[in-house]
Formats: structure tokens, sequence, C-alpha cells
């Protein structure tokens, strides 16, 4: 389809034509997916990419949080593509039912509704890219929403033109723009209430703190938005420095990062590095600047969070996920051909062979004289205060000295599972049996565990 003649077209859809260009948008005329609500920016959206000869499909969301103001958008919707010619796919859901399974915020849930949504809708229409409605004072308000929340350097950038498959053609244009636009094209739009009120953070920031920045300075918006641009140049320096330290300092072993002190230190900022890293794992500002500080500290320093745990060991930090207060524990039948997978998602298989069948020196494979053990084994984390006799020897060890021993850092000590008959400990798993349970001259049949 041939994109619309520039002298018949309004000053603002001539304005996000040559935004579409510059910022590589949308291939000229293409099937496009065009987020509808009912209000003003994605009523403007759909009429302008229309104008531009783009081929739409609407979707509206209607996720039944407003009671009869959420049905009247969908119908207001369904006229509103019905008078222009466009088809329309309508997704309704239990928003809240959903937010309170998962466990997540009602914002966080429509969010995941309709994206999910829409990648379906995009592959049966098989459209280019999705269109969403958000515009300048969006982006504006994301920055200062950003800045009270304290969510680094990448959340000052404001919101970007494009993420995968989703657009924002409407970002060269303000909320007045497009109100302005709509007015001299005598289309109507919804107007959603709770953006009338100041309830929410977003709205607050909306009707209360920007009305006040604008007193102050008549362009705060453009500065806002100037200042989010030199960010985002910035943010390419800051987040290629990123990478070359990860790659230097940070490794990955047996599912937990470990970070190289002396490759940290060599970082343009340790605390700017340690937040890109620790932050998702729930690490707040207050805990990165401890760890910043503790490069010298004694092994065996601990940092926690919700979901995390970082260990300082002899010249390297390790992150590993927080285990549940109840470690999880697992039951070995001693029958032939048993298998169970474990906690850490190794498996236990089991073999019963006769005597004098040879015995592996593998350090995954464990041979016990069968008749010594109880019917079922159990597989749990190691505690203080364990001990064994070390095949071999005639002495009980903690198994915490024999770890020390073996010099295991202390994500591995963490980590670290054993094998018990009744009240005795006899593997220390992937490491040493115990000599007790050993095969004899006496031995009749052999309980063979394999780890993998």
């Amino acid at each position: 389809m041939n994109m619309a003649n520039n002298s018949t077209l309004h000053a603002l859809e001539r304005r996000v034509r040559e935004f579409i260009s510059e910022q590589s948008l949308l291939p000229d005329g293409c099937r496009v997916l065009v987020g509808v609500s009912g209000g003003a920016d994605s009523v403007a959206l759909l009429r302008i990419l229309l104008s531009l000869g783009y081929d739409c499909h609407a979707v509206h969301c209607n996720f039944r949080l407003r009671g009869e103001e959420s049905e009247r958008d969908r119908r207001f919707t369904e006229e509103l593509c019905r008078r222009l010619g466009t088809e329309l796919t309508v997704c309704g859901y239990d928003t809240s039912d959903y937010a309170s399974r998962k466990g997540i915020s009602i914002e966080m849930a429509a969010r995941e509704l309709r994206y999910r949504d829409f990648g379906r809708i995009m592959k049966e229409q098989g459209a280019s890219a999705v269109c969403i409605a958000h515009h300048q004072d969006d982006s504006v308000e994301t920055v200062l929403l950003n800045l009270t929340r304290g969510t680094g350097l990448k959340g000052l950038t404001g919101i970007k033109p494009r993420n995968g498959n989703i657009v924002r053609p409407l970002l060269c244009a303000s909320r007045e723009d497009i109100e302005a636009y709509l007015k001299e094209m005598d289309q109507p739009f919804m107007t959603d209430s709770t953006n009338l009120e100041a309830g929410f953070t977003r709205n607050k920031i909306r009707l209360r703190l920007l009305p006040l920045m604008r007193e102050i300075n008549p362009s705060a918006d453009s500065a806002v938005l100037s200042t989010a641009r030199h960010l985002q140049q910035a943010c390419l320096f800051y987040t290629a420095s990123v990478e070359e330290t990860r790659r230097k300092a940070v490794s990955e072993r047996n599912g937990n990062l470990e970070i190289d002190i002396d490759a940290l230190r060599q970082a343009p900022s340790v605390e700017g590095f340690l937040f890109e890293i620790l932050s998702p794992a729930g690490f707040n500002d207050a805990s990165i600047n401890g760890i910043a500080a503790s490069l010298d500290s004694q092994p065996g320093t601990r940092f926690l969070s919700e979901s995390h745990i970082l260990l300082k060991d002899r010249g390297k930090f390790i992150l590993m996920p927080l285990k549940k207060e109840e470690p999880e524990t697992v039951s070995i039948l001693t029958v032939n051909g048993f298998t169970v997978q474990l906690p850490d998602r190794r498996r236990i298989s089991v073999r019963i062979e006769e005597k004098g069948a040879p015995v592996s020196r593998d350090a995954d494979t464990a041979t016990f004289d069968a008749d010594m053990l109880p019917d079922t084994l159990t597989v749990r984390q190691w505690r203080k205060g364990d001990w064994f006799i070390p095949f071999g020897m005639k002495g009980r060890r903690l198994v915490s000295d024999f770890m020390t021993d073996r010099k295991m850092n202390l994500a591995e000590k963490h980590s670290q599972l054993v094998v018990t008959g009744g009240d005795d400990i006899v593997w220390v798993l992937g490491m040493r049996t115990d000599n007790r349970y050993r095969v004899t001259e006496r031995t009749l049949r052999q309980l063979i565990l394999t780890v993998k």
C-alpha cells in the first residue's frame, strides 16, 4: 500500500511519518497491530497510521478493572473500528484474579496479559510490529518515576522508540499535540477516570509534580527529554564498560556466579558494576555499598537479599540463590534400577551387583556392602556437627573439616549433600564414602550408587 501524499497530511501526521523514518520503526505500508484502548493517545495513533497508509489491525484489551467504564471503552473502540473499516480483536481478562494467582501487582499483571496476546495476534495476522501509543509526556513521567524509585542510569533514559517488535510512533508528540489533533479531526475519545485522580504514583507525577516543574521552567518537559537523550548516549559507554568488566571478573560455576575481586578492583566504578550484577538479585543500594567496602574483609562474610546470598570467599564473591530454611530431603530405595532426582537436578541411580563385581574409583560412583545398609537411604544437605569415617581411615572426621581439607570454597560447602543410612553418613556425595560400609571379602551383595 502506498504512503499518503505529503500535501494531504496533517502537520502531526507528517511529523510522525518523519519520526518513523528517522528511527526505522516500520516499513512503508506494512501490516501492523495497533493497541487501542479508546483513549486519546491510542485513537490518535490509529487515525494517524491509517492516514499514513499502514494496514492496521486493532487490538483492544479489556482488563475489567473499572466496571461499566471498561465496557464503555470496549463499545466505543468497536464502533470506532467499524466506522474506520479497521479489523479489531477484543481480549478480555480477569486481571485481578491473574495478579492474585501470580502474586504480582495489577499493573504488572495487565502488562503480562496484553503483551502475551500481542505476540500471539501478531503472528496470526502476519504483522510486522505492534504499535503502542506512548508519547513524549509518558517518557517524561517515566524518567521522573524512575528517578523517585532509584532504578539506576538505564531507568533515566526514557521510553525507547523500539523494543523488539514493540514500536512507539508517537514519541515525537506531546499529549497537547495529540488532543489538538483529535479536536481538529472532530474525533471523540474516551477518558479514563483514574487518569484524573492522584491516587497512583504516576498520576501524582502527572497532576502534581510536572505542573510545579513547569512553573519553575516552562520548558521542563523538553529539558527532561533532552537529559534523557544525553543519558541514552552515556548509557552506551556505560554498558560497554560493564560488559568489559563482566568478561574479566564474572564466571559461572555450578549454577552460581563468581566475581573475581582482583578483576573487580580494576572496574572504573566498583559500586556501579556491583549494582548491575547484584540489583537483579534483590540487593539494594545500602547492601551494595557495604559489599563494595568489604573487598578486604575476611572470607566468610555474608550478605543477604530476600532471594540470594553473597559469600566472600578467598579472592572472590560467590552469588547463589538462597536456600529454604528446611532443606529438601530425598529418599533412595535400595532396590535395583531405582532412580531419583535430587534438589540440585542431578539424579542418583541404584544398582545391585553380586559378590566380586569391580569397584569403581569414579568419585560420582559409590559402592557399599548392600547387606549393611537399611532399605531406604536419605539425601540431605550436610549439617554442622556431621561426621563420618572417610574410606581408608579409622578415625572419625567432621564433614566441615573434610571439606576444608579438600579446599572447597564457601559456595561448594554451602550446597554439599550427604547420603545417610539411619543416623550415619555413608557418603559425602561425589567425594568420599564411609569406611564402615565398604566392600570386603565378606560382602555378598554390592549396592552401587551413581550420581549424574
